[in-house]
């Protein structure tokens, strides 16, 4: 289990983000904190892997911050959008950088790709320099996939689906995709439609023994 803390001021965007956290599995919220001096004493006391930090806080920047904080990963979120504080929150090691405003389907995708990144990482085995690229890579693989969803669908479900293509290797049908996802068939049918619509995917006819094609769907790496 991942376990992150929330860092904003504004009490109200802390809840919608640890709720945002709440709902992507192997996440737990082990806390909120609304200052500077919160989060450190926060992040000592609680010993988080993982920060979702404001760069706006009542006693300090968010950049400022970030690398006081121990061994611990940070992803920050800011209205800010200027690049002085992109390059600050690079030059603070902060793993990845969301824009406020932001659709929620965003910061689940940052936070599934930091649970990808975090399981290579696991283990206290030697790393070869292509498990270390490979990990960092995951961290901004589906970048390019988040995008506004249509009305009506759910941000951890194209998540789940998103996630079931990409750790199959090979093109699966709507069937398969849910039962690995646990949504019903029309479900993962409407999500699948979705990112072939986007691009992400590609879709091709399989034929079976009756001869009546199945759409199959690989994700485009």
């Amino acid at each position: 289990m991942i376990r992150a803390l929330i860092v904003d001021d504004d009490f109200r965007v802390a809840n919608v983000h640890a709720a945002l956290v709440g709902q992507v599995p192997g996440f737990e919220v082990v806390g909120m904190s609304h200052s500077a001096v919160d989060a450190l004493s926060a992040a000592a006391e609680l010993s988080p892997d993982l920060v979702v930090l404001d760069e706006y806080l009542p006693d300090g920047r968010g950049t400022d911050l970030a690398g006081r904080l121990g061994a611990t990963a940070v992803i920050l979120v800011t209205a800010a959008n200027d690049a002085p504080t992109v390059r600050r929150a690079m030059a603070a090691g902060a793993l990845n950088v969301v824009v406020k405003p932001f659709p929620p389907g965003l910061l689940i995708a940052k936070l599934n790709a930091f649970a990808r990144c975090w399981t290579q990482l696991a283990g206290a085995g030697g790393l070869s320099q292509a498990d270390v690229d490979r990990a960092f890579a995951v961290l901004h693989e589906g970048d390019a996939a988040v995008a506004p969803l249509p009305k009506g669908r759910s941000a951890v479900t194209a998540e789940a689906v998103v996630d079931a293509l990409r750790a199959a290797g090979e093109p699966l049908t709507a069937i398969a995709v849910a039962e690995s996802t646990g949504v019903s068939r029309a479900t993962a049918q409407r999500y699948l439609s979705d990112l072939a619509r986007a691009g992400r995917v590609d879709l091709r006819l399989r034929y079976g023994s009756t001869g009546r094609p199945e759409h199959e769907y690989a994700w485009r790496r």
